[in-house]
């Protein structure tokens, strides 16, 4: 989450200019972290299906095939839930580090640049340059579009994942409320219930603890090579700099 501008100019800065580099390596980042990913949400589904057999036994059910859980509200929500307090707390990040600062920290810009900054220091309309995304240089809606657009899709899958949220959470709540013969609630008495908020806030509130702790933690302490904290023989009061 560095605030810091790659200023590379294009260059290839892995093992040798203008030599070609491993596919593997270039992506290894997205591809350890989409693996990762994978396996956890894998190892979330066979945890969770055992939870909800052990609960359908509790009260004298008879338990679901693998399959149909990973198709159920439950193992719906409980995924769902987790993605939006992430795609949250980057939305926020996103936007937030446009003006809010941490004197000290990599993950805030220099102090002297709080807000948009100019066009010249965004590589905007007349000073895009030749390797610049198209749409950096139009000067119309689509500059301005573009010029949002990483927040913005952010903060669109954070919408759609909340949604998504509260249908597969209604549809778990329901459920449990059939089981002990309770009556259903509807979508919009789901919304106002503590469950939902419940789920919601839990997550929210360790998403932002988290990301106050790495700002405040990365002026003090460092991590040799990464991009995330600063060098480790750079001061404290040092902003906006990448390891």
């Amino acid at each position: 989450m560095s605030a810091a501008v790659d200023d590379t100019d294009g260059k290839d800065e892995g093992g040798g200019r203008g030599g070609r580099r491993s596919f593997w390596r270039d992506n290894s980042l997205t591809l350890a972290f989409g693996a990762a990913f994978l396996l956890v949400l894998a190892g979330q589904a066979i945890a969770g299906h055992a939870e909800f057999n052990e609960a359908l036994a509790v009260d004298g059910l008879e338990s679901v095939g693998f399959g149909p859980y990973l198709m159920s509200s439950d193992f719906a929500v409980d995924v769902t839930e987790n993605w939006q307090s992430e795609f949250l707390q980057f939305f926020l990040y996103i936007f937030g580090t446009v003006y809010l600062l941490q004197r000290g920290s990599p993950e805030s810009k220099e102090l002297h640049k709080a807000g948009p900054e100019s066009e010249r220091d965004q590589r905007m309309g007349g000073h895009a340059r030749a390797d610049s995304p198209r749409w950096a240089g139009t000067g119309d809606w689509r500059q301005h579009l573009y010029a949002r657009s990483l927040g913005t899709v952010m903060a669109v899958l954070f919408l759609l994942s909340w949604f998504t949220q509260s249908v597969t959470g209604v549809a778990a709540y329901d459920a449990e409320q059939l089981r002990q013969l309770q009556d259903p609630v509807g979508w919009g008495a789901y919304l106002a219930s503590a469950d939902f908020w419940n789920r919601s806030l839990q997550n929210w509130q360790s998403e932002l603890l988290a990301v106050a702790s790495m700002a405040i933690l990365s002026v003090y302490l460092r991590q040799r090579g990464s991009p995330e904290s600063k060098p480790v023989g750079a001061p404290h009061t040092a902003t906006g700099v990448e390891g």
